[in-house]
């Protein structure tokens, strides 16, 4: 059901449009800590370091779906404020053929150099091939990835958080099933985790893009919207291609992370593995939140509804900050309990590993929130350079302290880079979204 965003209590309209894609995102990140769980407790602490290894690289080409995903929603969002409705129809065509060509070229190089990618990150030669092969089957369930993503970002633009709930709340968990049978009844070892991913991506992928195009229907423009428009494709690519650097890039960063990780062995790499799947839980979900506050940012200023902006950011303070707190309660004070549902040795030196890394980053999850929430607002309505600028001040404090940091403190100086780079870069996205439209306007009528 679409919905508009520019009318009723600000506060009432997000926590009502957020909450499903929070929801949504929870369940999404049941595919990774699938992989995880099933790798770690039914293969071996080598598996679960393998799916883990390879997780950071398969984030490269989530990142173009991403920016696919909110181009697209950004730019449908400010046309279905704007009540544009052929526009609209053809932003989300666009999308889908660009797309395409986009997710191809992605698979081709991911099939020719992700060998080469695995040895940059100093992939252990024990973990090696289980890596590879993880990855080869990820990157031929790429368009499932990509168009999935494109019909979630569509349903948010229109208002609508609760299909892509739906669909990801069936998929997850048909996928963590099916997960389980392939590797202990078929025996397939990592191929497994990666197949049943696979395929129950793929099932969702297929059923969100029948229903985007059903709910079509219900949109009438009074003429034939066209299927490609280069106009069209530059207002989305200026918010997509920012978003696929800023996703890439931390992924990138990522990636440097994990080949710095990797040089402390494989139960270093194990226990990191487990515990970045926890934390990429919060930290995905926040983002999330954030696309949703930007599909709300957009459509108000599609509108010119700029005052709902600035309600609509305590709106989602509040509401992220409620999410944080059992969330870094359960992280700080059970860390071990949720790093044993990983793994089977809660004396090893994996445990300890990944327990230490939640313990260090958890209390500044509502730093890293607040960011998050000033990033929406400022990619819903446009305003990109200071949405890089802060993101990247973040990614190269974290890359760059963890290398300096771990040659003097080990794994630990690695972990506590994380929350240095979310503080400076949560001071740069505040003062950017303070110098916003929004604030301008409030701040001229108060004088």
């Amino acid at each position: 059901m679409n919905r508009d965003l520019t009318v009723g209590k600000p506060t009432t309209v997000l926590w009502k449009f957020c909450l499903p894609l929070f929801g949504s995102i929870i369940f999404q990140q049941l595919y990774n800590i699938a992989d995880s769980l099933v790798a770690g407790k039914f293969i071996g602490e080598d598996a679960l370091a393998a799916v883990g290894n390879s997780y950071e690289i398969t984030l490269i080409f989530i990142a173009f779906a991403f920016g696919a995903n909110i181009g697209c929603s950004v730019i449908v969002s400010q046309l279905f404020g704007a009540k544009q409705n052929k526009d609209l129809k053809t932003a989300v065509y666009t999308t889908l053929i660009s797309g395409g060509v986009l997710c191809g070229l992605l698979m081709a190089g991911g099939l020719l150099f992700c060998t080469d990618l695995l040895h940059i990150i100093n992939t252990p030669e024990n973990v090696m091939a289980d890596s590879k092969l993880y990855l080869d089957i990820y990157i031929m369930g790429l368009p499932f990835v990509f168009y999935y993503n494109i019909a979630t970002g569509v349903f948010s633009a229109l208002g609508d958080s609760k299909t892509p709930f739906i669909f990801l709340a069936v998929s997850s968990t048909t996928n963590i099933a099916v997960d389980i049978l392939f590797v202990t009844a078929f025996k397939m070892g990592v191929a497994g985790v990666a197949w049943a991913t696979f395929l129950c991506q793929g099932i969702s992928c297929v059923l969100a893009v029948i229903v985007m195009f059903k709910r079509f229907n219900t949109i009438h423009s009074e003429e034939k919207a066209p299927i490609f428009s280069w106009l069209l494709l530059g207002r989305i690519s200026v918010i997509a291609i920012p978003s696929i650097l800023q996703q890439s890039f931390i992924s990138v960063g990522n990636i440097f992370i994990q080949g710095i990780i990797n040089s402390f062995g494989s139960s270093v790499m194990a226990g990191y593995s487990a515990s970045v799947k926890l934390n990429n839980l919060v930290i995905s979900s926040m983002t999330t939140l954030g696309n949703g506050i930007s599909n709300y940012t957009a459509q108000n200023l599609g509108a010119n509804l700029t005052d709902r902006i600035r309600e609509g950011y305590h709106a989602g303070l509040k509401l992220v900050w409620l999410i944080c707190i059992p969330i870094v309660a359960l992280y700080f004070f059970a860390g071990s309990t949720m790093m044993s549902i990983f793994m089977d040795e809660p004396n090893g030196q994996a445990m300890t590993v990944g327990v230490q890394f939640l313990q260090i980053v958890a209390p500044f999850y509502f730093i890293a929130s607040t960011k998050l929430v000033c990033d929406g607002i400022l990619r819903g309505s446009g305003m990109m350079k200071q949405f890089m600028a802060a993101t990247f001040t973040d990614l190269i404090l974290r890359v760059s302290l963890a290398k300096v940091l771990s040659v003097q403190l080990g794994c630990i100086g690695i972990w506590i880079a994380w929350p240095i780079g979310w503080c400076v870069g949560s001071v740069l996205s505040y003062i950017f979204y303070r110098g916003g439209v929004w604030n301008k306007k409030h701040t001229a009528r108060n004088l």
